[in-house]
């Protein structure tokens, strides 16, 4: 088919009122296929042509290929293009993400343009056989100095010669757990944690001690009595918590603190979502610089593609001791992401899908409140919830009925250390491309937690 006649095929004109235009292309193609006006092996125009031929911008158009790839419609086969899909006996139950915890797509951003730009940008200022080569580890000055800019909006104006750049934050907290703990040696947690931090202790022979807590988090007796039995290293997340989406108080933050110091042992501050929120207390490491390791990974606020991480490290013993720590699993950082990242910070691009990926998180959170039963904390920020169920579900029950249904959800047993795991799940809300599929989804998964369990026997006691 040639380039005139493919785009003949596609007399769409948008309808005021009749849904976002990305579904109107969707819904176009549907009609088009059920209609025999395109058949199966058909070849669709590239992206980049429809979207002119349209007046849309790329993104539309990329949202509709793969609405209408998640309906069945059409299929992609690398560089020959995008085709219509040859129909199946047995369409699949398509699974609606609410269990991955990932960044929406930013909200008013083409991501694409702006990876295109800044890579385009970054070719003109490196030579691409440096990009192609083993890099400093912990990354060079220029990315330390713009790891040290991202971390002032969280922690203030920090030395880049403190900042380390990792491969992600498990590759961060891997590395202070080798450098500043011994097989055996205990890490002090609370008893709903970042299911990361277990693996690693796993792996690496640690023990999780799970402190006493409150509503506020971990207390410091408990920190106390925990650091007694073995503890040397302190993990918290203390804003926006995952799984419970709680953020600690001042107060509480600085009474862990002095108690911290009274036993002798670091803390390691894992801070994914402090971004999201509007005047977020001040971090552990702003307060007591000191005596704590933070980690801030742009796979929460960014995207989780560019697979990198910034340390801000106490001092610069602690600087080459998790550096060397990180040598033994992970030589360095992926050069060409921390070059990308480099000048999405310096240009500004960076700090403009940071704003994007917020305003669209906000929008679903306010949406998931509308839809689901609660309750939940006051601040509407975060890209996840924690959705306590009532007493006729069991969260594994409620997790596996949803999956049957298409709905993945997360269970508070992967979170939970130890027996008696609250009856709860966390429900992610940036994995689903489209908000008002979310929105579909939250609608199902509510409707889920309302009605009683079919099929599973009621227990009596």
């Amino acid at each position: 088919m040639h380039n005139d006649e493919m785009y003949a095929s596609w007399p769409l004109k948008f309808v005021r009122g009749a849904g976002p235009r990305y579904r109107q292309i969707a819904d176009f193609i549907a009609g088009a296929v059920a209609d025999n006006r395109m058949q199966p092996g058909d070849r669709l125009p590239p992206q980049r042509g429809l979207a002119q031929h349209l007046g849309v911008d790329l993104t539309t158009v990329t949202r509709a290929y793969a609405e209408a790839g998640q309906r069945g419609l059409i299929e992609p086969r690398g560089p020959l293009g995008t085709f219509i899909a040859r129909p199946t006996d047995e369409p699949l139950l398509q699974m609606l993400d609410l269990g991955m915890n990932m960044p929406p797509l930013p909200l008013g951003c083409d991501l694409q343009d702006l990876l295109r730009r800044g890579l385009a940008k970054a070719m003109e200022r490196h030579d691409v056989g440096v990009m192609m080569t083993y890099h400093q580890a912990g990354g060079g000055p220029a990315e330390r100095e713009a790891g040290a800019e991202w971390l002032a909006q969280s922690v203030g104006r920090v030395d880049p010669d403190r900042v380390l750049v990792c491969p992600g934050a498990q590759a961060a907290l891997a590395a202070v757990m080798l450098a500043y703990s011994r097989p055996g040696d205990g890490i002090v947690a609370e008893p709903l944690v970042y299911p990361g931090l277990l693996t690693a202790a796993q792996q690496f022979g640690r023990r999780i001690l799970v402190a006493d807590t409150d509503a506020d988090g971990m207390t410091p007796a408990g920190l106390e009595r925990a650091c007694r039995e073995g503890g040397r290293l302190v993990y918290l997340n203390p804003t926006l918590q995952n799984p419970t989406a709680h953020t600690m108080s001042v107060a509480r933050r600085r009474d862990l603190l002095r108690a911290a110091a009274a036993c002798g042992v670091r803390i390691i501050e894992d801070d994914p979502y402090s971004l999201f929120l509007h005047d977020a207390p001040p971090a552990l490491a702003s307060l007591a610089p000191a005596s704590v390791f933070y980690i801030a990974t742009l796979a929460k606020t960014l995207t989780p593609g560019l697979r990198t991480a910034f340390v801000l490290t106490p001092d610069l013993d602690g600087r080459r001791n998790v550096l060397a720590a990180m040598r033994s699993f992970a030589v360095m950082a992926a050069p060409l992401m921390g070059v990308l990242t480099t000048q999405w910070i310096a240009s500004g691009m960076a700090q403009q899908i940071l704003d994007g990926v917020r305003a669209e998180a906000h929008a679903r959170q306010r949406l998931a409140r509308q839809l689901l039963p609660g309750p939940f904390p006051s601040a509407a920020a975060g890209i996840h919830l924690w959705q306590a169920l009532p007493d006729r579900w069991t969260a594994s029950d409620l997790e596996r009925v949803a999956r049957d249904e298409g709905l993945s959800v997360t269970s508070s047993e992967v979170f939970h250390q130890g027996p008696g795991a609250p009856n709860a799940i966390r429900i992610s809300l940036g994995s689903i491309p489209d908000r008002q599929e979310l929105g579909q989804a939250l609608e199902h998964l509510a409707g889920l937690v309302r009605r009683r369990p079919r099929g599973l026997r009621d227990v009596i006691v």
